[in-house]
């Protein structure tokens, strides 16, 4: 036996039905595609979303993502909480200082020292920041989310203040 005399068994398969051949038999004129419309008529493009600009156009070319729920911090270095002289220092007291804007998260970074024992309020901080922070006998309290799950995305500004 040879490859080409293998064939299928006998009523395996049937003959493709081929539609729109006259109307003399099923499946001609309208070849069982109603009668009008989009559909009714030649192919429609991969991707066609009726007319709404498609994802592809949608989304940027190249430049990488931008992530909308991205959490961003504005950053404050050890040297600039010792030189503003305060015992407790919290989003309040930086916001009254010009070191950050209404309404931003606060991220202690561990640049410069720490020369008293100060209380730092903040909703985040780095390990050199809590290390320097707790040498010098100063405490560090977690400031809650201004928002309960994710950030808002980019242009909606609702939190739950």
């Amino acid at each position: 036996m040879k490859l080409h005399d293998l064939t299928p068994n006998p009523g395996s398969t049937k003959k493709r039905h081929r539609v729109g051949r006259g109307i003399a038999g099923k499946g001609g004129k309208t070849a069982g595609r109603g009668t009008k419309g989009q559909k009714a008529r030649d192919t429609i493009p991969a991707g066609f979303e009726g007319g709404q600009l498609p994802l592809m156009q949608r989304l940027p070319k190249l430049k990488g993502f931008t992530n909308p729920f991205r959490v961003e911090y504005t950053p404050v270095n050890l040297d600039a909480l010792d030189g503003l002289g305060l015992d407790t220092v919290d989003p309040e007291a930086l916001i009254a200082n010009g070191l950050l804007r209404k309404g931003g998260l606060v991220k202690i970074l561990g640049r410069g020292t720490v020369s008293k024992a100060i209380t730092v309020k903040a909703h985040a901080w780095s390990a050199s920041a809590e290390a320097a922070i707790t040498a010098a006998g100063g405490t560090l309290e977690k400031v809650d989310m201004p928002f309960d799950v994710r950030p808002p995305a980019k242009g909606n500004a609702h939190t739950n203040r």
